[in-house]
């Protein structure tokens, strides 16, 4: 008998969670995200339970985004609207992402090892998130000519600064103490303390049990280099930001060109939009609706196919984007990203405040 890719468990006042596919550092699909909105909307309205535990299983992380070999072959094949697999399991997916938003019940999320892309989506939307230092966690999507989608552009738009737009730009990966100054995490837990933490969520308040075992958070490095980050990143196209980080005198801005620059063209247009757009929407949910159109054009493009290709399936990590600069990324083709989508749209609405 193989084992549930999801582990559900109720007691002790703690509705647990835990993503089961440690060998795929338990990447998400559709059957895993459906079964944990099933969940979270029983306890909701549990009065049995009283907080909400989310951990991966194994040692390498919470959850390496979603299951980007499905998505590779729904947008290899032509299967590209919002009717095919890939399409139904963001529409799921981004709905749960919305109501971990919105979860009235202390929603505890350990943020241990590798968060990437969909992990983030079941993490950052959190009222408790924990990190440790192990903790490894980003918006890789523009190395595989893809944009940050679950409520990625919501959390990276509304860092300090243009610290988000660095971290999308790039890839980089943020350490404990740069997702806690960023935004993307609360608190600071060794991993040795986990297990002791996890047993006295059983018999305390998840606020009265984080602070017994949380500590100050490590250093943040792109805290440190906000300055260089700031004067590039708040520029209006992708071309000028590259254009002042090669100019700068800073080595970690040239660097950051160089990585930037090794990313989907069109994708880093689309992405930057995306996050202008998102810094004034009044809501996840506003954000997580346009995100939903975008990802649909995406299944379309060339660079989802080749940027997962040359990343994941060959693993060449010789993408051939096209168009290949951003010179040649034309306004019609990033205006056709954020396409409405008719009756296909996500249509998610934050609920009214009473």
């Amino acid at each position: 008998m193989t084992e549930p890719e999801v582990l559900l468990e109720q007691r002790d006042g703690l509705g647990l969670i835990t993503l089961n596919r440690p060998k795929a550092i338990n990447a998400l699909n559709h059957s895993m995200a459906l079964a944990i909105t099933d969940a979270l909307r029983t306890w909701a309205d549990d009065d049995a339970v009283r907080t909400v535990v989310v951990t991966g299983a194994g040692e390498r992380g919470l959850c390496a985004g979603g299951d980007i070999v499905a998505i590779h072959a729904d947008a290899k094949n032509g299967a590209n609207t919002a009717d095919s697999a890939t399409g139904r399991f963001w529409r799921d997916e981004y709905v749960l992402n919305a109501l971990i938003g919105r979860y009235p019940k202390p929603y505890v999320v350990v943020m241990d090892g590798i968060v990437m892309g969909g992990g983030v989506g079941l993490s950052g939307h959190g009222s408790h998130r924990i990190v440790t230092e192990r903790s490894k966690i980003g918006m890789p999507e523009v190395g595989i000519g893809f944009v940050p989608d679950v409520g990625g552009t919501y959390l990276l738009a509304r860092t300090p600064g243009e610290i988000g737009t660095h971290v999308a730009l790039t890839t980089a990966r943020m350490s404990a103490g740069d997702a806690i100054a960023a935004g993307f995490a609360d608190y600071f837990v060794a991993s040795a303390d986990l297990p002791a933490l996890l047993e006295t969520l059983r018999s305390e308040t998840a606020d009265i049990a984080i602070a017994k075992f949380a500590t100050d958070a490590p250093e943040s490095a792109v805290v440190a280099g906000q300055e260089w980050i700031d004067a590039c990143y708040s520029a209006d196209s992708v071309e000028e930001i590259v254009a002042r980080l090669a100019a700068h005198e800073a080595p970690e801005a040239r660097a950051a060109a160089a990585e930037v620059l090794a990313k989907s063209p069109v994708a880093l247009k689309v992405t930057l939009r995306s996050l202008r757009g998102a810094r004034t929407a009044p809501n996840l949910e506003a954000v997580l609706n346009e995100e939903y159109r975008v990802s649909i054009a995406s299944l379309s493009s060339h660079d989802l196919v080749e940027g997962i290709r040359a990343q994941v399936i060959d693993k060449d990590r010789t993408p051939k984007w096209s168009p290949a600069t951003l010179d040649e990324v034309t306004k019609a083709q990033v205006d056709a990203y954020f396409a409405e989508l008719g009756e296909q749209e996500l249509g998610l609405v934050a609920p009214e405040v009473a």
